[in-house]
């Protein structure tokens, strides 16, 4: 089954009886406070007009996510524009209701986590967004240029004048982190990480240890299990996605194995395999969150029903072997 079909056929199949979901909630970072297990990526609503985005934004509250996690490069920068737009213009919508992340240090054609492009990044964001502040700022990617120190005065001046609360990095591997927290003097509470079933080295590396295999090479330097020692939330950016920037595998030719058991496991539990997929992330003890990439209501509700299954160890295997891993 192609991928077309995958966004016709997957995305929009009957979800449950339910119509509203319970949203589980994990504790973020270092006992900061309780966000929701689903945030709301908002990467790919740069077209919709303010009318839909505000629709979008009532949908997700109404399912109980109200974290929405957005990025300066976004649309290059009108996913932003237009999320403000629709929050600014709506009364109902308070600010301390929802909780805002941004992301910044991607520009065109290199990465910078000076001072100076820290700053004015999070003044344009917070302009688009119509907000006096964030409540968590990521650096996007990691500056093969960066001086931790320039951070480190960046987030002070962001922190003390509270256009930031909290702070945290996307896509870092722990000794990146290290150096960044050796002279940042705000914990780093959040890493935003690609993982999926099938991009899952996070873990493969760790359950193929000492192996000579190809999951049993460490891409990441043991991040998962640092992240979990450090009370570092772990937020998994495309969550339905193959490796190689290929695409969707949900109804994906390439992986026939693990939809043939997703769909097996999602007709157990009366939802889609879309909820499945999500409930698989969700299952893993780290309690990490899944950053969605939709702009349908209808497959966000159906991401938000995964905080209703708790699969069983034996359920979660199966679909870990299904996308080919091995078990030693």
């Amino acid at each position: 089954m192609g991928l077309g079909i995958c966004l016709t056929h997957y995305w929009n199949k009957k979800i449950t009886a339910k119509e509203i979901f319970t949203m589980k909630e994990i504790i973020l970072g270092n006992h900061i406070r309780k966000v929701p297990s689903v945030a709301v990526g908002c990467m790919r609503l740069s077209k919709k007009s303010k009318d839909e985005m505000n629709r979008f934004i009532h949908a997700a509250l109404e399912q109980g996510a109200y974290l929405f996690d957005l990025a300066d490069i976004y649309g290059d920068g009108m996913s932003e524009s237009i999320f403000g737009e629709a929050f600014a213009d709506d009364s109902s919508i308070k600010r301390e209701d929802i909780y805002l992340q941004s992301k910044c240090g991607i520009r065109q054609g290199f990465y910078d986590l000076s001072k100076e492009h820290i700053l004015k990044s999070v003044d344009g964001i917070l302009q688009r967004l119509h907000t006096d502040y964030l409540d968590l700022l990521l650096l996007h990617r990691p500056d093969a240029l960066v001086e931790p120190e320039d951070v480190a005065a960046a987030f002070d001046v962001l922190y003390e004048s509270g256009k930031v609360r909290h702070f945290g990095v996307s896509n870092h591997k722990p000794m990146q982190i290290e150096l960044l927290q050796k002279y940042v003097r705000q914990p780093l509470v959040v890493n935003q990480v690609q993982f999926s079933i099938p991009v899952s080295n996070l873990v493969a590396n760790g359950m193929e240890v000492n192996m000579e295999t190809p999951g049993s090479i460490d891409h990441d330097g043991s991040l998962l299990d640092y992240c979990r020692l450090h009370n570092i939330t772990l937020q998994a950016w495309s969550p339905f996605q193959m490796p190689a920037w290929k695409g969707c595998f949900l109804g994906s030719d390439e992986y026939p194995e693990l939809n043939k058991k997703l769909h097996v496991i999602a007709e157990k539990y009366n939802v889609s395999d879309t909820t499945i997929a999500a409930a698989w992330i969700l299952r893993h003890p780290a309690n990490m969150q899944i950053v969605t990439g939709t702009a349908s209501e209808s497959r966000l509700k159906e991401i938000i029903a995964a905080c209703d299954i708790t699969l069983t160890r034996e359920e979660w295997y199966e679909l870990y072997l299904a996308a080919g891993h091995l078990l030693p």
